[in-house]
């Protein structure tokens, strides 16, 4: 599979935005960290911001959200600004359909060796 340079930021932020969504319990969004290799992440505000996530485990989203500038600040992103990265918390069943879509494609960019987990 093969991801167009300009999608893939799209692609990132969106499995972000997936990944601190309201409607993804933090026990899924541990598995799917688990799952997520970071080296995918090519922009390196968004890798640590993965990165943190990962950290942060099940946390509940909203604690997510308000637990992210402090760490992002302490590894070097003083000027992060999550509500820009990440849009709004809350998002329509059809929009996290296709976050969800995303973080599909950076699963199979994660193991590319592996049969596909999206088509």
């Amino acid at each position: 599979m093969t991801t167009d340079r300009a999608s893939r930021p799209i692609l990132e932020t969106n499995t972000l935005r997936f990944l601190c969504s309201v409607w993804i319990q933090g026990g899924t969004r541990g598995e799917v960290c688990r799952l997520l290799d970071a080296s995918v992440f090519h922009d390196p505000l968004r890798r640590v911001v993965f990165e943190e996530i990962r950290e942060l485990g099940s946390v509940d989203s909203r604690r997510l959200r308000e637990l992210l500038p402090a760490r992002l600040t302490n590894r070097g992103f003083p000027d992060f600004d999550l509500k820009s990265l990440l849009a709004a918390p809350e998002v329509s069943e059809k929009e996290i359909d296709q976050l969800f879509e995303s973080a599909l494609q950076l699963l199979d960019l994660s193991h590319p060796t592996e049969e596909r987990l999206h088509d």
